[in-house]
């Protein structure tokens, strides 16, 4: 018996489809928080009340019984062909039935409509007359009060959203409209199954929206690559091709066949330069100039709900729960502060912050534009009393990953790649390597067990390790701020 989640895997890739079928089901770790039974949340904003109830595991002729005498389903299994789908609501309607899809985000889009077209294809096999297509989905705009309101918290919807949030094109119609015929698909993947693993292929879809994770296990010879290889040029479309044509190394790159970025350009004199590295001096010493002591480096981590559970929160906001923060002071003396809150701690987390941080000096993070700049006018518009001084810490923040993201800095050991553990693993440190916990990842999985169980045994050790982390994080950008300091005062050659 095949589900969606196959279905998606081999329309992705043959290769995947086998791997995944292999192997044993993993633990799904969810990246956003989902503490509520969000079905049952939206049952009540459709107002059902008496229904039947699907489980794991039902029998498909258990859903069309119960559809002789239920008005409300919720979570039915239904079968066809092999293929088996859930769902979420029908209501009777008359002589026929509504589908009411559930989307756990924000806006449902048009351009992923295997799992809707799919779902129609199995009902439609077993002659079920839907008159409505609806998705039900979380409200952008719901601000949560003290109490969670699910009939303000969801939106039902006729139509899918465009990229700017806005309804677009109809859901019944779209779907019927790209429905197409599964049997042969289906038979596809019986076969596959019974065959040898199809060979890697290498498209798209292996580093699309996440990158696949057989990648390395799939193209094995990428890791083996030098550090000047070709492959590693960032953004370029047609880099495997100049590989093949012996194009080995980035300094070989086809001027016609690149997009012509900065960091392309960045890599390829690297690659031509003694040490492997490449630096814009001038614009390097004018991000550095205008930096100034005492150096408070800043780094958070946080959660994210889907279904706010504090007020003041929207669908899908965030909840700071840590930060770290290292100060350099320009006499070479260091101070080291962490915070760490487990609950609704939001506001002693920003007075504490306003009291740690200088009220001096810059302040740097890496990916400040895109993360704590975000969180720190979150906590300014959540606490005015607080506003100007949280602001204030935007104001002086520098991002460490500019010198970086704009190619004014590229050394060949980096790979392609600018994240601070990948340029911290070039220093002569031994950073994050004897951490428990390795990932950001990994530490909000930690901080939800002491969030949902604070009185889990090894509470106290989680503790520590959420602090070793979070605290490496601000260090090691003291040790990157450091080196970019070397690079700027060395002679040039």
């Amino acid at each position: 018996m095949y589900h969606i989640s196959d279905c998606k895997k081999y329309s992705r890739c043959a290769r995947l489809f086998v791997l995944e079928n292999a192997q044993e089901k993993q633990e799904y770790r969810p990246y956003v928080r989902l503490d509520e039974e969000i079905t049952l949340l939206a049952a009540e904003k459709l107002g059902v009340t008496h229904c039947f109830k699907g489980e794991r595991g039902d029998s498909a002729e258990k859903a069309l019984e119960a559809m002789k005498s239920e008005e409300w389903l919720l979570k039915a299994r239904f079968e066809y062909r092999n293929l088996r789908v859930k769902i979420p609501f029908l209501h009777q309607n008359g002589d026929g039935w509504d589908v009411y899809f559930l989307f756990a985000g924000l806006y449902p889009r048009a351009d992923d409509l295997q799992f809707y077209c799919n779902t129609a294809w199995v009902l439609a096999g077993n002659g079920i007359n839907v008159k409505n297509w609806y998705v039900i989905h979380l409200n952008a705009s719901y601000v949560r009060g003290e109490t969670l309101d699910p009939n303000a918290l969801f939106v039902i919807s006729r139509n899918f959203y465009n990229s700017k949030g806005n309804p677009s094109v109809p859901v019944g119609e779209t779907i019927l409209r790209n429905m197409r015929d599964l049997s042969g698909d289906l038979a596809a993947m019986d076969r596959c199954l019974h065959e040898e693993i199809p060979a890697p292929v290498r498209t798209n879809a292996c580093t699309g929206r996440t990158k696949c994770r057989h990648y390395n296990e799939c193209f094995e010879e990428e890791k083996r690559q030098d550090d000047n290889s070709i492959v590693h040029l960032i953004g370029a479309q047609h880099r495997y091709a100049m590989m093949r044509e012996g194009r080995t190394r980035l300094r070989d790159a086809d001027p016609a066949r690149i997009e012509g970025s900065r960091q392309q350009f960045a890599q390829i004199i690297a690659d031509g330069t003694e040490n492997g590295l490449f630096a814009d001096r001038m614009a390097l010493h004018a991000w550095l100039e205008d930096i100034t002591y005492p150096v408070t480096f800043l780094d958070f981590e946080w959660e994210r709900f889907a279904v706010p559970p504090y007020p003041g929160m929207k669908p899908y906001d965030v909840l700071p729960f840590e930060y770290s923060i290292d100060i350099l002071h320009e006499n070479g003396e260091r101070d080291h502060k962490v915070f760490l809150s487990v609950g609704d701690d939001r506001l002693e987390l920003a007075e504490n912050l306003v009291k740690d941080i200088p009220r001096v000096g810059t302040v740097i993070a890496y990916n400040a534009e895109g993360a704590e700049k975000i969180r720190i006018r979150e906590l300014a518009a959540l606490f005015p009393k607080l506003r100007e001084e949280l602001l204030d810490i935007n104001e002086r923040m520098e991002d460490l990953q500019l010198p970086f993201e704009s190619g004014t800095v590229y050394d060949v050991r980096m790979r392609g790649q600018w994240s601070l553990k990948m340029i911290m693993s070039m220093m002569d440190d031994p950073g994050y390597h004897d951490l428990d916990i390795q990932q950001g990842m990994d530490a909000v999985f930690q901080w939800r067990y002491l969030d949902l169980d604070g009185d889990i045994e090894n509470k106290e050790e989680i503790i520590e390790n959420l602090k070793a982390y979070c605290g490496m994080d601000s260090y090691a950008m003291t040790v990157v701020y450091e080196w970019l300091r070397k690079i700027d005062s060395s002679p040039v050659s």
